[in-house]
């Protein structure tokens, strides 16, 4: 079983940088892809970064790539997002998720493990 708890969400102006972390328990932490997805208000869940469980894949959403960095600590058990240059359409409550296995995914179902969310708002 993991537990994931998300921080780091806030209100931000446009072209401003966040940076979310997702705390992770769990002995098998390491073992497990991990993804991040967003959810706007109305809008269907979206994936916006995956890493493999030895961090050295990722993959990342179009939409984010070049602006946003995925990393993770396998020592410290978490995993973070490095957002720059935000824009208002980043706007949404962001999730951490861990896959049941090794290898980037992109699918939410593709995901077991999924934390509360954290909130991000950009304003323009």
């Amino acid at each position: 079983q993991v537990q994931l708890v998300e921080s780091g969400g806030g209100l931000v102006q446009a072209g401003d940088s966040l940076r979310l972390s997702c705390a992770a328990s769990g002995r098998f932490f390491s073992n497990y892809a991990m993804g991040w997805f967003r959810q706007a208000p109305g809008q269907e869940r979206e994936f916006v970064s995956s890493i493999s469980s030895s961090g050295r894949s990722t993959l990342y959403a179009d939409s984010v790539k070049g602006r946003f960095t995925i990393s993770r600590d396998n020592a410290k058990n978490t995993v973070s997002l490095q957002m720059n240059s935000l824009k208002p359409e980043d706007s949404a409550v962001y999730y951490c998720a861990a896959t049941g296995s090794s290898g980037i995914a992109s699918r939410p179902q593709s995901y077991a493990y999924w934390g509360q969310g954290t909130q991000v708002s950009v304003s323009s």
